[in-house]
């Protein structure tokens, strides 16, 4: 019997290519050459090889052009991450196409790295990392890059779902105080302990660090504009790993600029790989390049987790486990 064909977008982590290798017939890109990002060559190629799957990769291109150009042949599109913003999601019901997605793998991952951002953030490490590589640092003084203590302060968690509550968790070994929002209050188990918040003002009003776990899409897209700057405390800190598209960057930047807020940590970017550059030339903002699940652990995780999904689907006849659409 015949393996199924799966083309496979991006270049992946070797034991996740290894796998596809050994139960389809799949269509690698080994070199991660960026056709990736042309929805029309992503349909050319699998009209060409007749995929039966595709595993996709946040960021392609999988609107309903390209989902529209795909021939008949594709049965599923498996996604390397949790979030399906790049998936036009409604073009995939229209023409029957099983989505599915990798949830419950990356949520340690990902606080990690928002915890590290915060840490960088409120203790300066990326100044003095810079000083020192720079040649410039002349020795330890009593009043040279003085951040502050993580120890007691209020931390504000935009969006309470795994990775916030991973957040969370870290922060109660600072000794933080949790708060939350979120579009509904979780049950007391889920909270465990933390406050929940039911507006925006009185949300930011109450906390030192904003750390942002939001789902992209219009409903938040620029929701950390001036006026919800304004109603933090002067002095807050902002953290953000949910979506680059939730934050107004002339906003933030003006922010920082002004010491409204004190310092941030991105991690995601509004169009990103373009970073605003009003961002660059900023001593108070660590930035990292989309780092949240990169962990050789996570990234195998995922990859297993999205060819569960086409395993299910392609060679056993059964519903995608982690299935969207």
């Amino acid at each position: 019997m015949s393996k199924p064909v799966l083309l496979v977008t991006r270049k992946l982590p070797e034991a996740v290519q290894a796998r596809a290798a050994r139960d389809y017939d799949a269509r690698l890109n080994p070199e991660d050459e960026p056709w990736h990002k042309d929805g029309a060559e992503i349909a050319r190629r699998a009209a060409e090889c007749g995929a039966a799957g595709l595993l996709c990769a946040a960021g392609d291109p999988m609107n309903a052009a390209t989902i529209d150009a795909l021939p008949g042949s594709v049965r599923i599109l498996a996604t390397f991450s949790v979030g399906t913003d790049h998936i036009d999601l409604d073009a995939a019901r229209r023409r029957g196409l099983v989505v599915a997605n990798t949830p419950d793998v990356l949520s340690f991952a990902t606080a990690e790295i928002a915890f590290t951002l915060l840490l960088m953030a409120a203790r300066r490490a990326g100044e003095g990392e810079r000083l020192v590589r720079a040649g410039r640092w002349t020795g330890w003084t009593p009043t040279q890059l003085m951040g502050t203590t993580l120890e007691g302060k209020v931390l504000g968690i935009a969006g309470f779902g795994r990775i916030g509550r991973e957040m969370a968790r870290m922060a109660r070994g600072f000794s933080m105080k949790i708060h939350y929002r979120n579009r509904s209050r979780l049950p007391p188990e889920q909270e465990d302990g933390a406050i929940y918040h039911d507006s925006d003002a009185g949300f930011l009003g109450a906390i030192d660090v904003l750390s942002m776990h939001m789902p992209g899409g219009g409903a938040t897209r620029k929701w950390l504009n001036a006026e919800r700057i304004g109603m933090l405390k002067p002095g807050a800190i902002v953290v953000n790993t949910g979506r680059g598209t939730s934050v107004d960057d002339d906003a933030l930047i003006a922010a920082l600029k002004s010491g409204r807020v004190r310092a941030a940590g991105l991690d995601v970017y509004d169009g990103e790989p373009r970073v605003h550059p009003g961002y660059l030339g900023l001593e108070n903002v660590a930035l990292l390049p989309h780092l949240g699940s990169a962990t050789t652990e996570t990234r195998d995780a995922m990859g297993f987790r999205a060819l569960d999904n086409l395993d299910a689907v392609l060679r056993h006849g059964l519903q995608a486990p982690h299935r969207v659409v």
